[in-house]
């Protein structure tokens, strides 16, 4: 690919504020992706993006190299609009479950090519993973027979979809190097921008369960993705929303996927039902489709569309989900208000359970996690049961328990709403 370049010259270009070239950044994606280039090398670049950031123009050339390290998949040959969303990921955002097929139910195609889940954010093919029979490995004519008969799939991207990213991906997270907009904005979008869609709505939380704790960084994190796809030629529309507090009444993997379940079945918790529509509606918009999505689930019709891409995939949409061999019930100590609940406490405390790995190679346990039975602003009795702990191995309630106290609060009287979404950025 063109001449050489000397990476020791990038890393210090780099690392004194100066910018790289696009041929220095192609050649650089190219050599690392094929093992030309070291790890320890790249880490030391990473460290110093890190520190110094990279410029509109490095992080377009950045993103396209990416993308170009791997193949495009297409999705043209669909006879319907195809749209995707992607979330940051928070502590119960289930979203993506009842979202791809109420937006299916409406007459598009949403190809999700999802992750899993590292930390105390289950990834959703974990919770997926849950259901008896389901696979999240689909060879490329599978995903689209499915795409065109069912109009959703949850399912993993293929080995070839940004190979460098992969890489890259594994390597930050070992060495410190995650916390960074343009590598961040970078990861997610050369997935997004190499699957094909034409049109893609983002999810940015903020909060303490979030990645982007802090509000100003979500939303310089949801303009950088929102750039990189309109750039591309996606049409990209980010939210920002609220994940100081979890989102719905569960967190773990088959407990959020019964939650799912629920709002399909039009009910589930309110703040889970207004996100997935305000995304349902964006998501239409965006593929030019004129349709209602709370009437796909109040007639049923994406609650048909689940079963058939459950079914699609392997699954038994019937099956009963794992049942913990284990519960732990917290009791709420006296009368109140529910003030307080810390979405990073009810995460940690998920983790701890057995819901989520440390590393990449742990296994999850399908059945464990975290529900809890009043959300911030709800009046609570004393002695209600507060929290419900799930898992299979008992020895880990203690330290859940832990992670919990300090979480929550029960106060005299209401406190102000908060908002789940913030703000729309486009």
């Amino acid at each position: 690919m063109g001449n050489a370049f000397d990476m020791v010259d990038l890393i210090r270009t780099k690392r004194d504020g100066g910018r790289l070239g696009d041929a220095e950044i192609d050649w650089l994606i190219d050599a690392y992706t094929a093992g030309r280039v070291g790890d320890e090398q790249m880490a030391a670049l990473a460290m110093a993006i890190v520190l110094r950031g990279l410029d509109a123009a490095e992080l377009s050339t950045w993103t396209r190299a990416m993308i170009d390290s791997g193949e495009r998949m297409d999705f043209s040959g669909l006879r319907r609009p195809v749209v995707d969303k992607h979330s940051t990921g928070g502590v119960g955002d289930m979203v993506t479950l009842p979202l791809a097929p109420i937006v299916a139910a409406c007459g598009a195609a949403v190809p999700q090519l999802s992750g899993r889940g590292l930390g105390h954010t289950g990834g959703t093919l974990d919770k997926l993973e849950s259901i008896p029979g389901w696979r999240a490995d689909l060879a490329p004519e599978e995903l689209l027979r499915l795409l065109d008969e069912v109009g959703a799939v949850i399912c993993s991207p293929g080995p070839g979809l940004a190979p460098a990213d992969k890489k890259l991906y594994a390597l930050r997270d070992v060495t410190g190097t995650v916390e960074s907009i343009p590598l961040i904005a970078s990861s997610i979008m050369s997935k997004k921008i190499a699957e094909g869609t034409p049109a893609l709505v983002l999810d940015v939380k903020t909060g303490s369960g979030a990645f982007m704790r802090e509000r100003e960084q979500a939303v310089e994190l949801a303009r950088t993705m929102v750039g990189l796809g309109r750039a591309a030629g996606v049409a990209t529309v980010a939210y920002v929303t609220w994940m100081g507090t979890p989102l719905g009444r569960a967190a773990g993997n088959a407990v959020e996927v019964a939650q799912a379940v629920e709002v399909l079945s039009g009910g589930g918790p309110s703040d889970v039902v207004e996100l997935t529509l305000t995304l349902a509606r964006e998501m239409l918009t965006l593929a030019g489709i004129d349709a209602d999505p709370a009437e796909a689930l109040r007639s049923g019709r994406a609650l048909q569309v689940w079963r058939a891409m459950i079914r699609g995939q392997g699954g038994d949409p019937d099956a009963p989900l794992p049942q913990a061999r284990h519960q732990r019930v917290i009791e709420a100590p006296r009368d109140g208000v529910l003030t307080r609940l810390d979405a990073l406490a009810v995460g940690v405390a998920a983790w701890r359970l057995g819901a989520g790995r440390a590393r990449k190679e742990d296994p999850v346990q399908a059945a464990a996690g975290v529900r809890w039975h009043a959300g911030v602003g709800e009046p609570v009795s004393a002695g209600q049961p507060l929290f419900t702990l799930l898992t299979d191995t008992p020895e880990r309630f203690d330290r859940a328990e832990q992670a919990l106290a300090g979480g929550w609060q029960i106060g005299d009287e209401a406190v102000p709403e908060q908002p789940l979404v913030l703000e729309r950025i486009d």
